[in-house]
């Protein structure tokens, strides 16, 4: 018979070795050539979402956002009008895409979304084609951060340095210089 992985006992040790931030949506080319369910779709595997908080000056990775399910979106009902949120707090979602250049690792993209909440009344803002269209530049490979404030560019800067050195090195000097940050 034969045993399904969420059926297995989870005590055998396999998830042992998993990554702990472990997230594919899409897994794999969809384009390989079979022309069947899924082509043209986009994958999502080298992307990641930090949240950017200048009330806190600090910045950390949350995959629940890449659903709307992050810590700072939870339990929140979004609005697209600002002016509902009048004394929310700024938060940015940043979408930042790992790829290669030259043979190295690098942040590929790297582009914000705003997001403004307010926890007392449960509500908040944002822009949801906003969000769709600074995925899609950061998976294309640009940096746009330029309509971010400058403490919350100096946090994202410090934090994608700081992450892992190796990828920050090879990084294009453009979005060091839009972060201010060498």
């Amino acid at each position: 018979m034969k045993e399904f992985d969420q059926f297995k006992d989870k005590d055998e040790g396999e998830n042992s070795d998993k990554k702990k931030n472990q997230f594919t949506i899409i897994k794999d080319d969809s384009t390989d050539g079979h022309g069947g369910y899924g082509v043209g779709s986009i994958s999502l595997e080298n992307m990641t979402p930090v949240i950017v908080d200048p009330n806190e000056e600090e910045a950390f990775v949350d995959m629940g956002a890449l659903h709307a399910r992050s810590k700072v979106e939870k339990r929140v009902r979004f609005k697209p009008d600002r002016s509902e949120v009048p004394n929310g707090k700024l938060y940015w979602i940043v979408w930042v895409t790992v790829d290669q250049r030259g043979g190295n690792p690098c942040y590929h993209g790297v582009s914000g979304s705003e997001l403004v909440v307010d926890r007392e009344i449960r509500r908040g803002y944002k822009s949801m084609p906003e969000h769709v269209n600074q995925m899609d530049k950061s998976l294309k490979g640009r940096f746009a951060v330029e309509h971010m404030d400058e403490k919350s560019k100096q946090i994202l800067g410090d934090y994608l340095r700081d992450f892992k050195p190796e990828l920050w090195e090879n990084t294009d000097k453009e979005l060091k210089d839009s972060l201010g940050v060498q």
